[in-house]
């Protein structure tokens, strides 16, 4: 039952709300870091992870409509954002981007890959040299909604929903999860801890003082590598 219930939970959740499944993964190390101190010899910084959670990762994209994140982690790390699993997909894979001053780069790898299936959230105007010219290269750019000179997420996951896309994977940075989880909406988080210690306290999992919920519910846990995988459910209200 609870096998079956997991197999399903995005489009019962699309059903219900018109909104997508909103899952938060993270690789995160035993001090609660995102991210390691970045190496003399790296500009950027090392996995945090192991390949085999990776792997995992990539078969989660798999399993997702759209990968969500925000400018901020663009900017960091240039990620592709892409299901790497080497599985056939149903549907193409929207990566998706919040983006409310339109910083993102023409010659960020995310850009330079796209094929029609970048979808970036802004508030800047469509008419600028830049937007035009992301345009035509496969880059769909819509006008969103503001809260606090941020993307309303509300609104971008009401988007989401009306696209048909049923299950989103959230992959960002402490501002947005915080945002996510402070706001109601993320429905199951998914995180790798890997045996290391960052020895810093500058990424945290998510910048959220006024998130407050109860322990997660449906806990699962497994290893993948040496790497600690937990996964629980927020115990939230039904979303309207």
């Amino acid at each position: 039952m609870e096998e079956a219930r997991r197999l399903i939970e995005a489009f019962a959740c699309w059903i219900r709300t018109k909104k997508p499944f909103v899952t938060l993964k993270s690789a995160l190390t035993l001090d609660g870091q995102l991210a390691l101190a970045k190496s003399k010899k790296h500009e950027r910084s090392e996995w945090v992870t192991s390949e085999e959670s990776r792997a995992e990762v990539h078969r989660m994209r798999h399993a997702s409509d759209a990968l969500l994140t925000g400018i901020g982690t663009v900017l960091a790390d240039d990620p592709l954002l892409t299901d790497r699993s080497g599985l056939s997909r149903r549907k193409r894979l929207v990566r998706v981007v919040l983006d409310s001053k339109l910083r993102i780069s023409p010659k960020s790898r995310i850009v330079k890959t796209a094929d029609d299936d970048l979808l970036i959230f802004t508030a800047a105007t469509l008419d600028s040299t830049k937007a035009r010219n992301l345009q035509n290269v496969g880059v769909e750019i819509v006008r969103a909604a503001t809260w606090r000179g941020v993307i309303d997420l509300a609104a971008a996951l009401t988007e989401l929903g009306r696209r048909e896309i049923l299950s989103v994977l959230l992959e960002a940075g402490p501002s947005l999860n915080g945002s996510a989880l402070a706001g109601g909406f993320v429905d199951k988080v998914a995180l790798f801890y890997a045996p290391k210690i960052a020895g810093r306290s500058d990424v945290p999992l998510a910048h959220a003082p006024k998130f407050d919920r109860n322990p997660l519910q449906s806990i699962r846990t497994q290893m993948f590598g040496a790497d600690v995988y937990i996964e629980g459910y927020i115990d939230k209200p039904p979303r309207k």
